[in-house]
């Protein structure tokens, strides 16, 4: 009988423990979402602007691409985030 509630008790840490590393990958996957589009639209706006200054006669076009691109990289940050916090609330205790 002991034996039965030995591997009941083992079964019951490993779900515990998957359920803890669920939770570690959704936070892992919102953090690297909004570290990768903070870098990305750091990029996009540091190259922007040296564009800018070399062809002064373009900024309008360039801002124009700059805020599309900026903004297509927002939209799949947000879709990361949401996915993982989609993830984070599939686990249940």
């Amino acid at each position: 009988m002991t034996h039965m509630l030995a591997l009941l008790q083992a079964a019951t840490d490993a779900a515990g423990a998957g359920k803890g590393y669920a939770l570690i990958g959704a936070g892992l996957a919102a953090g690297l979402a909004v570290l990768g589009a903070g870098i990305g639209i750091g990029r996009i706006g540091g190259q922007a602007v040296e564009g800018m200054a070399r062809q002064p006669e373009n900024s309008a076009r360039i801002q124009t691409a700059m805020i599309i691109a900026a903004a297509l990289v927002e939209g799949v940050a947000l879709f990361a985030a949401v996915v993982a916090f989609v993830m984070q609330g599939k686990v249940t205790f």
